[in-house]
């Protein structure tokens, strides 16, 4: 798994631990995902807060997630959104998004969050005949590498004019930028964020949060 930071750590700790808000019930999943199988699949405090403020600016009330794992990111995309907000989360693991289901009964956010444990793809093809083109504010991307350009396609669909995507993990340790890194994952991310650079469809920024956030608005 990359870096969760390209940051020195005491840098890291200082962005998580000292200058970021978190709820108890978010440090507490922080934790108990932290001691899971694949635990460097987890954002950060400092990701979820950029998440949730993002959702609050522009406004959001309809939300996509598409890469659940234990539902942090979730957690704070829903915390965000008014008390009429929907999330669609797409992920196809029970086991840990069990996990996520449990938090967010406990946060009394799971009347605004629906998962749907199925291939994405399938999931997205659903959402573009109902709910529709252009009916959801925000979207989240943090799954499979390969599989982004796909989902970015298909979320310029969903989005609304003005809407925005999110992409976890574009910096990928920074293999992004060493050309010598030719493995599917580090090449599918390299022209991800070259396509969304140029694409005219979009306005784009490439953030060093985390392992990278690649972030897409809608024009």
């Amino acid at each position: 798994m990359p870096l969760r930071s390209l940051f020195p750590e005491a840098v890291e700790n200082y962005v998580t631990a000292v200058v970021t808000r978190e709820t108890d019930l978010q440090r507490r999943l922080r934790k108990e995902t932290s001691t899971m199988s694949g635990a460097g699949m987890q954002i950060g405090a400092d990701q979820g807060a950029l998440l949730a403020l993002l959702v609050r600016l522009i406004g959001a009330k309809r939300a996509l997630e598409i890469g659940t794992y234990t539902g942090y990111s979730a957690l704070a995309v829903a915390m965000a959104l008014p008390p009429d907000g929907k999330l669609v989360c797409c992920d196809i693991n029970d086991e840990w998004t069990q996990v996520a289901r449990r938090y967010w009964h406990e946060a009394d956010l799971a009347d605004r969050i629906e998962l749907r444990l199925a291939p994405a793809t399938d999931t997205l093809r659903q959402l573009l005949r109902d709910p529709g083109r252009g009916t959801f504010d925000f979207a989240f991307i943090d799954a499979d590498k390969e599989g982004y350009d796909g989902y970015y396609e298909t979320c310029l669909e969903l989005l609304r004019a003005g809407g925005l995507m999110a992409f976890d993990n574009t910096l990928w340790s920074g293999r992004v930028a060493d050309p010598s890194e030719k493995d599917n994952d580090t090449v599918a991310l390299r022209t991800l964020n070259a396509k969304v650079r140029d694409d005219p469809r979009v306005d784009a920024c490439l953030l060093t949060v985390g392992d990278g956030v690649l972030l897409a608005r809608k024009k």
